[in-house]
């Protein structure tokens, strides 16, 4: 058991309801990304967290069915937690199953922020970190078929944004070199742990290629299970990196090539107990951690965002406000560093 979870299992949770609302922002390229805000509320204080397991479509969603789980009562945070898991949260299996711990990381979440309300404490106090600005970069694909515009634009608004960049077989040579030539690619996505067409293997191993010579300082992240992308990628160990592999610090044994770096998204991992382990370990194995998101519109955008200020504040963390994953971002935006702001009370931003 870590420390960090030591410290609040024992937090003491009243619940005397639970709501759900729904949640929705336009993206870039017009995609409709649909959210649910989980409520919980007792002792006249409110715990919110986020559930992004929907995609495009919310009819079997929580701000739909209105389940009820049985999460009125009082209870430890350890005790909820416990019991949470132990349910089933869809009234219908999920299309992705890793869904499942999407949506119980939304209730953990919840319960985490209402359990501190109402001890009158915040999350940085009982760890007993102090919060510091947050540095993130932008990911971001370029369309179908891909262009330099995406980057353009974002620069033109925000010109000290850095990037998180999906490379695909679909980019041209002149493209990866336009998009490199800006030095603000810190890491380099290539989606190889997503089942995704990969088109031809000399097309792909010919983009690994380009990629690894362009950006030479980037961190590449999820790299094909392939023999000959492994070879390839024998030159640069120092910059591998995973993150749809990682759900728990056994995945950091179990990825094809030995990590230099890790992207911890919580939601993805599931659980609060399980994402305090897989801090602890990535720290005593002196890996670069970063922290990324799935797609959080309302308050679990921000607490990915606090978490990482607490566990990883100068990684490139994939945790941009989500006004930058808009068609056009808005000049308004705050730029990298991000203030942490953590509010008085509870597990949020301000």
């Amino acid at each position: 058991m870590t420390d960090a979870w030591e410290g609040m299992r024992e937090l003491p949770l009243e619940v005397e309801s639970v709501a759900f609302g729904r949640q929705a922002a336009t993206f870039a390229h017009g995609f409709e990304r649909i959210t649910t805000l989980v409520r919980l509320a007792g002792g006249g204080a409110e715990g919110h967290g986020e559930d992004v397991s929907l995609h495009q479509t919310d009819e079997h969603s929580l701000h739909v069915l209105n389940p009820d789980l049985g999460l009125v009562g009082s209870w430890t945070l350890e005790s909820f937690c416990d019991h949470v898991a132990s349910v089933d949260q869809f009234a219908v299996p999920p299309e992705w199953e890793p869904a499942r711990r999407w949506r119980n990381w939304a209730f953990e979440s919840a319960a985490l922020d209402l359990a501190l309300a109402q001890a009158g404490k915040p999350l940085h106090e009982v760890l007993g970190r102090e919060p510091a600005p947050l540095r993130f970069v932008n990911s971001l694909g370029l369309g179908d078929p891909p262009t330099f515009e995406p980057i353009a634009k974002r620069l033109e608004v925000h010109p000290e944004v850095r990037f998180k960049v999906d490379v695909t077989h679909a980019w041209s040579p002149e493209l990866m070199a336009e998009v490199a030539a800006t030095g603000a690619v810190e890491i380099v996505d290539f989606k190889g742990h997503y089942g995704l067409d990969i088109g031809e293997e000399g097309a792909l191993l010919a983009m690994y290629e380009r990629a690894m010579e362009l950006f030479p300082d980037a961190l590449l992240e999820d790299a094909h299970d392939l023999p000959e992308v492994a070879a390839l990628l024998s030159e640069a160990g120092d910059r591998i990196s995973y993150d749809a592999p990682i759900h728990s610090a056994a995945d950091l044994d179990a990825v094809p090539l030995a990590p230099r770096a890790v992207n911890i998204k919580p939601c993805r991992v599931g659980d609060l107990r399980s994402l305090f382990h897989l801090y602890d370990v990535v720290g005593e194995r002196g890996l670069i951690v970063y922290g990324g998101g799935m797609g959080e519109i309302g308050v679990g955008r921000g607490q990915i965002q606090l978490l990482a200020s607490l566990f990883h504040a100068d990684g490139p963390n994939d945790t941009a406000p989500s006004g930058y994953n808009m068609d056009v971002p808005d000049a308004a935006l705050p730029g990298s560093p991000l203030p942490p702001a953590p509010a008085p009370v509870g597990f949020r931003r301000a």
